[in-house]
């Protein structure tokens, strides 16, 4: 089959060559041992990739990106279609159909298209998609797909999204059913208030201090309140935090960059150096960056 399989602009060949990976004796060794908990990894990493290109305005890279996240589509529907549950017909004709149900507005026809009732019925769509998610769970698992725990307003935030995405997400929700600050400032004074009791029982912590106590819960605990309230503040402001901290991670790269740059013109290391000649180079980065 390798030498008849060519390149194709078709999806029907990446779903081809997945089948021929996963064919038993004569698929890929690797792939054949994959199941959809060892592929999840993969397929957060890819969207984070996909993410990265786009941050960069690396149209060449986000082209091959995008493409491995379709493959990660493709790979979990075989997955599936081996067990017997959906292919990825299936995944299509469910996106499709969200989409056109979701925008009545532009797929339907006279009242439907009025935006009042486009919003009127938002909700509505919403409420008949959980139901529909529900009873599609139960079929797929023989009816022994076990309720969904917590706050039924909050009930479709997936759990394993990265924290502050799924922070936003939670106060969103709360926040369509009027439970919100009405404004930035008290947000502030609350994050003022967490970054207080953060710091009571942090400092008692320190591993550098007098203390040589391990970091207990309510360190943990504390530390998460003050990261919930930064990003209500994010939501507040519209900022993506994720986004947000990725641009800072870039920054600290660059700037920790032209440290071991300028050290290494003048023969030295970053372990070679002190902190106050790191930080003076620190200082140069940002003033570069600024000129």
């Amino acid at each position: 089959m390798a030498d008849t399989l060519k390149p194709s602009r078709e999806i029907s060949r990446l779903i081809e060559i997945m089948t021929a990976l996963r064919t038993p004796v004569t698929g890929c060794p690797w792939d054949l041992e994959q199941t959809f908990e060892t592929i999840a990894p993969y397929t957060i990493e890819e969207a984070y990739e996909v993410a990265d290109a786009i941050e960069r305005h690396d149209l060449a890279d986000l082209k091959d990106e995008l493409g491995d996240l379709l493959l990660q589509v493709v790979y979990h529907s075989r997955l599936a279609e081996e067990q017997g549950a959906f292919a990825f017909g299936d995944v299509v004709e469910a996106v499709t159909k969200k989409m056109i149900r979701r925008h009545p507005h532009v797929f339907g026809a006279g009242a439907q298209r009025d935006p009042s009732t486009v919003k009127a019925t938002w909700d509505q769509l919403k409420a008949e998609e959980r139901a529909e998610k529900a009873a599609e769970r139960a079929r797929l698992s023989g009816g022994r797909v076990a309720s969904v725990e917590g706050p039924v307003t909050l009930a479709d935030v997936p759990a394993p999204l990265p924290g502050l995405t799924r922070a936003i997400k939670l106060q969103n929700k709360a926040a369509k059913v009027g439970f919100d600050w009405p404004n930035l400032l008290p947000v502030f004074e609350k994050l003022k208030e967490e970054i207080a009791e953060f710091e009571e029982v942090a400092l008692l912590h320190d591993p550098r201090g007098a203390s040589l106590k391990a970091p207990s819960d309510a360190v943990k605990e504390e530390f998460g309140d003050m990261l919930f309230a930064m990003a209500n503040i994010a939501r507040h402001l519209e900022i993506d935090p994720e986004a947000a901290l990725r641009g800072a991670n870039q920054k600290f790269v660059r700037r920790f960059g032209h440290i071991e740059t300028v050290l290494a013109e003048r023969g030295k290391t970053p372990s070679q150096s002190t902190l106050a000649e790191m930080d003076a180079l620190w200082d140069e980065a940002k003033a570069l960056e600024k000129s």
